[in-house]
């Protein structure tokens, strides 16, 4: 298996959508805003094998302190093979000097964040108003 990262705006709508359904996200169903949501990121970075879109990741970020990623994921079929790390490393190399780096992570992705660095954000609170159904 030979994964590539890239950091191409050129996605397909339909790939992304395949890789949000693979894993039961709900913004799948927002299909046109999702792909607008993605491709006008601050940073989208994808991993592929061959032509198939098998992670990805954005950013959201002012570009100098503050950077929020809002989505990481890896197709079910791909995940425990090192691909969000790589997708994660590749942020890194633009974000890692940033004043604050932040995410929202639940279930088995708290630990896999843990792994990586990121930390409860000291006694803070997550909060959102929320229109998806997956949580």
């Amino acid at each position: 298996m030979e994964i590539t990262i890239s950091e191409t705006r050129e996605l397909k709508q339909e790939d992304i959508i395949a890789l949000y359904k693979a894993n039961k996200w709900s913004a799948a169903e927002k299909t046109e805003a999702l792909h607008k949501a993605l491709i006008n990121s601050h940073s989208l970075v994808s991993a592929w094998e061959g032509d198939k879109l098998v992670g990805l990741g954005n950013a959201i970020s002012d570009g100098y302190l503050m950077v929020y990623y809002p989505h990481l994921l890896v197709h079910p079929d791909y995940q425990g093979k090192g691909i969000g790390k790589m997708i994660v490393d590749k942020m890194q190399e633009k974000y890692s000097g940033f004043h604050m780096q932040m995410l929202t992570a639940d279930g088995k992705a708290i630990d896999f964040y843990k792994k990586l660095g990121f930390e409860r954000a000291g006694k803070t609170e997550p909060m959102w108003i929320y229109k998806g159904t997956e949580h």
